[in-house]
C-alpha cells in the first residue's frame, strides 16, 4: 500500500476529538459487541476467544491478515469510518485474490490519545457498514492503548472448496495476463489528497482521493474465476512489484503492454499533462484491483463473466518464459511503451514504510 505522507514527507496532524475515551471494557461493550451478534461463534465477545464450527461441506479455511498504520497506510486526519472500511477491505481483497467467500475477521485495535470516543463511534459506524455489506461477522480481537501511530489489524477468515483457490503459483508461458477495472487511481489520489494535483478539476481529484480512502475489493471477481484463472493476485503494491511477485511464483516472466493498462479519466489527464506520472501509475500501490492469469483459449469466459459482474476486464500482456541465469525484477518484468520500446520505472512498488 502507498505510504500517506503530508506534502513535507511527514505524517499528518490529527483533526480529531482529543477529549474523552471510553475504557478498553467499555469500548468493548458499547461499540465492538453489537457487531459481533451477526455470528454466533463470537460469544458475544463475552469469552477469550472465539469457537468456528466445521466449514460446511468440508470447505478449506483461508486466513489473511494486514494492517493499517497511522502516517504509513492512510493519513491521520482521513475520515474515521473511511479508515475502518479500507482496513476492512485491503483484508476483503485478499480474500478475492484467492477466491475465497469471506466469513469473519478478527479486529486488533491500538489507539493513540488523538483517537478519542466521537472518532471510535464514527470509526465503528464504517466498520458495521462493511460487515453488513460483505455478510460477515466480527469474531473477536483486541483493543491497546500507544502513545501512537494508531494501528489496526484484521484478520479475515473465508472459505473455498477444495483445490479450487487461487493463488500467485499457477501460471504457465502463454497466460494471458489481465486486470480489473484501472489502474493507478489510488497512487494518485494520495498525490492528489497531498496537495500534488492542482492542475486537475476538483471532481477529478475528489474521485480520485476515494479510490485512494476507499478500496473496492472484486471478492465476486475472485469466486468466478475460480476454474478459469491459473494464477491471480491482488494489487497492494503496484502492478510491476505485484506482476514480479507473480513471476517469482510461476517460475515466469511476462510482458506488459502498458498502451493496454486501463487508466481512468483523471489518470489519463495527469499522464497527458506530464508523461512522468506513468511511474506512479505502475509503481504506485493502493489500487486493490485483481491481476490474474487466463489462457487465451477462455477469453470469452473471461469476457462473459466481466460482463455479468459488470467490472471491466483488460488484457494487458502475457507471461512468457524465464530468461536463462539469475533473475530480477527488470528481467522477469517488461514493459513495452506505445512505440515498442522497452521502458524502465523508477518506482517499481511500495515497501509499506520500509525504505
Amino acid at each position: 500500500m502507498t505510504a500517506a505522507r503530508t506534502e513535507d514527507g511527514s505524517p499528518g496532524r490529527h483533526d480529531v476529538d482529543r477529549g474523552t475515551r471510553r475504557g478498553e471494557f467499555d469500548l468493548i461493550t458499547s461499540l465492538f459487541a453489537p457487531l459481533a451478534r451477526r455470528h454466533p461463534a463470537a460469544l458475544n465477545l463475552a469469552d477469550d476467544a472465539a469457537v468456528l464450527p466445521p466449514p460446511e461441506g468440508g470447505q478449506h479455511t483461508v486466513v489473511s491478515m494486514d494492517t493499517l498504520v497511522s502516517g504509513v497506510h492512510f493519513l491521520p486526519d482521513d475520515p474515521a469510518d473511511l479508515v475502518a472500511r479500507k482496513a476492512m477491505r485491503v483484508n476483503l481483497s485478499d480474500m478475492a485474490a484467492m477466491g475465497a467467500r469471506p466469513l469473519g475477521v478478527f479486529l486488533s485495535v491500538a489507539l493513540s490519545p488523538a483517537e478519542g470516543d466521537t472518532w471510535m463511534d464514527r470509526f465503528t459506524e464504517g466498520l458495521e457498514r462493511d460487515l453488513g455489506d460483505f455478510d460477515m461477522g466480527l469474531l473477536g480481537g483486541d483493543t491497546v492503548a500507544t502513545p501512537g501511530p494508531a494501528t489496526f489489524s484484521i484478520t479475515i477468515l473465508g472459505t473455498v472448496p477444495p483445490g479450487t483457490h487461487l493463488s500467485r503459483g499457477g501460471g504457465r508461458p502463454g497466460d494471458r495476463l489481465w486486470v480489473s477495472g484501472t489502474i493507478g487511481d489510488g497512487a494518485l489520489g494520495l498525490k492528489a489528497l497531498q496537495g500534488e494535483l492542482p492542475f486537475l478539476q476538483e471532481d477529478m481529484r475528489a474521485a480520485l482521493a476515494d479510490r485512494y480512502r476507499l478500496p473496492r475489493p472484486r471478492v465476486a471477481l475472485g469466486l468466478g474465476l475460480r476454474g478459469l484463472a491459473t494464477a491471480a493476485l491482488d494489487i497492494s503494491d503496484g502492478l510491476v512489484a505485484d506482476l514480479d511477485h507473480m513471476c517469482r511464483a510461476s517460475g515466469c516472466a511476462a510482458r506488459v503492454e502498458t498502451a493496454s493498462v486501463p487508466l481512468s479519466t483523471p489518470v489519463r489527464r495527469c499522464i497527458d499533462m506530464d508523461a512522468a506520472w506513468l511511474d506512479a501509475v505502475l509503481g504506485g500501490g493502493d489500487d486493490y484491483e485483481l491481476l490474474f492469469a487466463v489462457p487465451p483459449a477462455r477469453d470469452t469466459a473471461v469476457h462473459a463473466l466481466g460482463v455479468r459482474l459488470g467490472i471491466p476486464l483488460t488484457p494487458v500482456g502475457e507471461l512468457i518464459p524465464a530468461a536463462p541465469g539469475e533473475a530480477t525484477s527488470e528481467t522477469r518484468v517488461c514493459l513495452v511503451g506505445p512505440t515498442g520500446a522497452p521502458l524502465t520505472p523508477r518506482a517499481s512498488g511500495y515497501r509499506h514504510g520500509w525504505d
